[in-house]
């Protein structure tokens, strides 16, 4: 896929590698508005993706960050080729082709993946908006994902009021377990130690800390398991109702490559395309 970075924008030519609705919509990120455009919001920085006849254009303050943020040094076309060997990836690889995993920041993804937990995408949006909005640094038309020391000064009672629910505690909690540092400095451990240790966060269960580890830290040697992996696994593989063993059974399968084929096959199965 070819690029240009400018003082304000990348332009990217094709359609093959990048497209803005398999990205936004497979379920990786939570904080974009979608009209004639979509607006994505990451950290404190916003970037307008706007399509064209030869591709997109991403508008941002800050091109170096949304180049790294929408992984554009990788090449997915490798990707594809090397997954398409496998039957059941040929057609959700044709359906998602311009899926890219998001490099999304840490402790944001943390926050915004326990609010999903047995939630929609509407009002896991909505929450994190009025999160955006009440505790945020007002920018230019729109609000930063708050800080952690921001939000440290509310108490539960603030998250039951924007709409988290039961999840309202468990936020209260993981703020007092860990910051932005610690989960930085986590960056270098393996996978699986590093999984134990989301784990023993509050609110944060297998799922959620997969979700963490793919869109957060880049972890491709995961395999996120929700319902419609679960009904992917039992239509195309066996009848199976332990998250855990298709977990375990699918990274057998496709390895270090596991998290780019949980992203194509989730965004197909989800969409009614598999």
């Amino acid at each position: 896929m070819r690029y240009k970075v400018t003082s304000n924008s990348i332009e990217i030519e094709g359609k093959d590698d990048f497209v803005a609705k398999d990205i936004l919509e497979c379920g990786q990120i939570f904080a974009f508005t979608k009209g004639t455009s979509y607006v994505v919001f990451s950290r404190d920085y916003k970037a307008e993706i706007v399509e064209n006849e030869k591709g997109y254009k991403i508008l941002t303050d800050n091109p170096t960050y949304f180049e790294n943020f929408f992984d554009l040094k990788t090449d997915y076309g490798k990707i594809k080729k090397s997954l398409s060997k496998y039957a059941i990836l040929k057609k959700p690889i044709e359906f998602g082709k311009g899926i890219r995993i998001l490099k999304q920041d840490l402790f944001e993804t943390l926050i915004s993946f326990i609010i999903s937990a047995n939630n929609n995408i509407k009002r896991i949006q909505l929450i994190l908006f009025r999160l955006r909005e009440k505790l945020g640094e007002k920018k230019d038309g729109y609000f930063a994902f708050p800080t952690r020391d921001k939000l440290l000064e509310v108490d539960e009672n603030f998250f039951k009021e924007i709409g988290a629910g039961y999840r309202a505690s468990y936020l209260y909690k993981v703020l007092r377990q860990v910051d932005e540092n610690m989960l930085e400095m986590w960056r270098s451990l393996p996978t699986q130690t590093l999984r134990n240790k989301l784990i023993a966060l509050s609110g944060v269960g297998p799922k959620v800390a997969d979700c963490v580890l793919l869109f957060g830290y880049g972890k491709q040697d995961v395999f996120p398991v929700d319902t419609w992996i679960e009904k992917m696994y039992c239509k195309f593989y066996k009848p199976l109702s332990n998250r855990e063993k298709i977990r375990e059974n699918l990274l057998s399968e496709f390895k270090n490559l596991s998290g780019y084929a949980q992203q194509y096959l989730f965004f197909s199965m989800r969409e009614g395309e598999n």
